[in-house]
């Protein structure tokens, strides 16, 4: 049986985070998320509003870093799950599980109003015209030197 689900989308709100009564921190959240179609007649794109939830580290990284209109990627799991309201009704929630989040605006996007991440770590690939070898300063890698071009495999 396979249970996968990943989501690309924009926050709706910002996340909100929560203790349970054993202290476990749990984040709640939306995404606006493209369908990547429409129909002819329709001059609007079609959008899902889905619920996110995450648990533990990753609902503490996501309520510290992701803010209302970021665009994010989510990786997790779908779960339907059945609850009787306040009035006895009988209801029906679908939901992510989130096992991971990631950003997904680019440094530019983020940095024109996409929210402010402050200290927040950020990741960036070696552009096109500076070689595969070379390493942007403050990086753990080191560049290569006297590589006789030869593979171990």
């Amino acid at each position: 049986m396979l249970n996968k689900v990943i989501l690309m989308g924009r926050l709706t709100r910002d996340p909100e985070l929560r203790h349970t009564q054993a202290d476990i921190p749990v984040a709640s959240f939306s995404l606006a998320v493209d369908r990547g179609f429409s129909r002819r007649d329709d001059s609007q794109q079609s959008v899902d509003f889905i619920n996110i939830v995450a648990w533990r580290n990753t609902a503490e990284f996501v309520s510290k870093w992701f803010t209302k209109g970021q665009l994010v990627a989510v990786s997790g799991r779908l779960q339907v799950r059945s609850y009787k309201d306040r009035d006895g009704n009988n209801r029906t929630a679908c939901e992510v599980v989130a096992d991971e989040c990631f950003f997904a605006d680019s440094k530019k996007d983020s940095a024109q109003g996409g929210g402010s991440f402050g200290a927040a770590p950020s990741f960036s690939a070696p552009s096109a015209d500076t070689g595969l070898n070379s390493v942007s300063s403050g990086s753990d890698f080191e560049e290569l030197v006297g590589d006789d071009g030869e593979l171990p495999f």
